[in-house]
């Protein structure tokens, strides 16, 4: 009996000791003039979940102390291919517009219907077709510009909050009598988001 006590208290304290290197959480210190929207960028986490971790509303304190939540970080490489799709898929929209076709793909990465990454999100095909037409037709092979860039920031500062879209269109162009048919959760400029 004092065996079996005796693991377990070593298992325990094994688990506490490796855990807490693994998982080292960071901290930030708040500064004058730092905002939780501003802190979720610098450190690239949602900003749902910083708040969740903290248990925050929206007041910073000068001198508080916040851990940043570990998050399954998106590499360069996915930032870049996503600012290529917003780029070429929302090319003359509105800012909010470029922010929200970012959002869908990772609404996308988040949803159980859906590939798990961005990569695998992005280049879908679905009955012979690609989800996006950029895919098809190369556009997204072009560089995104700067408003694309910061456009994919926000939507991953942003992950999380929203409506939930996971479809988009324009409309005019729109041939799917499917994809009309899903619940509108906003339109902006020529695209109609949806889930």
């Amino acid at each position: 009996m004092k065996r079996g006590k005796a693991w377990v208290l070593a298992i325990l304290c094994g688990t506490f000791f490796f855990a807490g290197h693994a998982d080292a959480a960071k901290v930030h210190t708040v500064k004058r003039g730092d905002t939780l929207w501003n802190i979720a960028k610098q450190y690239g986490v949602p900003l749902k979940q910083l708040k969740q971790t903290n248990r925050k509303g929206d007041l910073l304190y000068p001198g508080e102390k916040l851990v940043i939540p570990n998050t399954t970080s998106i590499t360069a490489a996915e930032k870049d291919l996503l600012a290529r799709l917003v780029h070429a898929e929302a090319k003359g929209e509105p800012y909010a517009g470029k922010v929200a076709v970012a959002t869908v793909v990772l609404n996308r990465v988040d949803h159980p219907d859906f590939p798990n990454s961005i990569r695998e999100v992005i280049y879908e095909r679905s009955g012979g077709h690609y989800a996006f037409t950029p895919v098809a037709n190369g556009t997204i092979n072009k560089p995104a510009d700067h408003e694309a860039y910061r456009a994919v920031e926000e939507a991953l500062a942003f992950r999380g909050l929203g409506n939930g879209s996971l479809y988009f269109y324009n409309p005019k162009t729109a041939k799917s009598n499917w994809l009309r048919s899903r619940p509108v959760t906003v339109v902006i400029g020529n695209h109609v988001f949806a889930k």
